[in-house]
């Protein structure tokens, strides 16, 4: 009985970031990253599979020691309960030449819900060492209140010091396992 391979390709973390911004006491942004991540696709063809990503909710990373221990706790990501992030497409649709919507499901503190991404698909090619890669990167915007991110504090002049809207980009790439 022949066993058939199946084309995954893996992430490139070295060439691969996943960050946020977030508006803070409504004048600027506030810019993040989470540390620890993996993506797999399970497919020859990027655009036609299903593309699954888990985060280390314990590796945000927003240059600030107390903020990020606050965003580790119950107020935020509560990472003791819930160590992982989770993302998986459900649907991959052209929208121009290389632009696309991506669809899935983001799974934050136990909390599922569907998202739209944009997505631009960079292509694929061969590194110096033989080695197949593709990239791509992803944008879009979140509420997070929807996944339970509720904590905000209001301020003196007014507003919030923290916007519910949360924008996110990832610039990933990755390599062709066979």
């Amino acid at each position: 009985m022949e066993t058939v391979k199946k084309t995954t390709w893996v992430l490139d973390p070295g060439h691969s970031e996943l960050t946020f911004k977030v508006k803070h006491m409504m004048i600027s942004n506030v810019k993040g990253e989470f540390k620890d991540f993996s993506i797999d696709v399970i497919g020859e063809d990027i655009l036609k599979s299903k593309i699954h990503a888990t985060v280390e909710a314990s590796s945000i990373n927003t240059n600030n020691e107390d903020r990020d221990n606050h965003l580790k706790a119950a107020d935020f990501f509560d990472v003791e309960k819930h160590k992982n992030l989770s993302f998986t497409s459900t649907s991959i649709k052209q929208t121009d030449d290389d632009e696309y919507e991506l669809k899935g499901v983001l799974t934050i503190k136990g909390i599922s819900k569907e998202v739209t991404l944009e997505m631009e698909f960079g292509g694929i090619n061969k590194d110096p060492w033989g080695n197949e890669k593709a990239g791509l990167s992803i944008s879009g915007k979140i509420n997070r209140k929807d996944w339970g991110l509720n904590w905000n504090t209001a301020l003196e002049t007014g507003g919030v010091l923290v916007s519910d809207e949360v924008k996110i980009y990832g610039d990933i790439q990755f390599v062709k396992q066979s």
